[in-house]
């Protein structure tokens, strides 16, 4: 299987072809979501509350990021692999590069981090150092305790201009990728069509570039609150493989995440 690159995101984007992503965190999924076709995988901190119990993403550390991307990425080999950053390992550029390091000797082909346009010269100094970096603006969850909790972000015109000038300024400092997690419709169709990198959304609508999806809520297997851009597709296939299929089909066919799955 040919490996898929960034590049092929972007040329994507350009083909206005939508594509499909999740999350992984060990291998034997990873292996079934590339044999299903999926062809960008995150290993995001949200292992803190999927796999550990935690109540958020705060406790995980660099090195359990590290250890769940090594396992991915010998079920899935041929995927872009994304990786997390976690809590405070990028609070300055010269610790920035080096937990990156980390993230890359383990098999990640990108970095992902939390925050605007103070990220810059962070970005800046890893893609100067060969190390590809996917931004990640709206709801950050590493920022739950400033925002008191998980909250659309970007519903005023301030926060919403604020979030398209970030967006911007993290392009202009090398970024390649952006997520956008929960944020109105309209506001991730701005930021999608402002960029000339792909978007991927999360929470965001349908028009971004792409989706991700927690596995754990593509499949149902949720604890405690589901948020509201959650689908379980395993309830409606009875099968995990037909799920990846079906999730795969609805995201490129743009009937996935549908207006109840996304807010205004």
């Amino acid at each position: 299987m040919k490996p898929t690159t960034v590049t092929h995101l972007h040329q994507w984007k350009q083909e206005q072809r939508k594509f499909a992503s999740l999350t992984a965190y060990d291998a034997s999924f990873a292996k079934l979501f590339e044999e299903q076709g999926v062809k960008v995988l995150l290993v995001g901190d949200s292992l803190g509350m999927t796999l550990q119990g935690h109540d958020s993403t705060l406790p995980v550390t660099v090195a359990d990021v590290a250890y769940h991307t090594r396992a991915v990425r010998r079920g899935a080999p041929a995927c872009l692999l994304l990786a997390d950053l976690p809590f405070m390992s990028y609070a300055t550029p010269q610790l920035a590069c080096a937990n990156a390091a980390e993230l890359m000797q383990a098999g990640a082909n990108m970095v992902k981090l939390e925050g605007g346009s103070w990220l810059c010269e962070t970005v800046k100094m890893l893609t100067q150092r060969a190390v590809p970096v996917c931004g990640h603006l709206g709801l950050t969850p590493q920022s739950v305790n400033v925002f008191g909790g998980y909250k659309v972000q970007g519903r005023d015109e301030l926060a919403a201009k604020q979030l398209l000038e970030d967006a911007q300024n993290l392009e202009l400092a090398g970024i390649q990728l952006l997520v956008l997690e929960c944020v109105p419709t309209e506001l991730a169709r701005k930021v999608t069509e402002a960029l000339t990198i792909p978007v991927i959304g999360i929470g965001a609508g349908n028009a971004t570039d792409g989706q991700i999806l927690v596995m754990h809520d593509a499949f149902g297997i949720t604890g405690g609150h589901t948020p509201k851009f959650a689908k379980n597709f395993l309830a409606q296939s009875g099968d995990i493989r037909s799920a990846v299929q079906q999730y795969i089909q609805d995201v490129e066919q743009g009937i996935y995440p549908a207006e109840e799955h996304s807010f205004n």
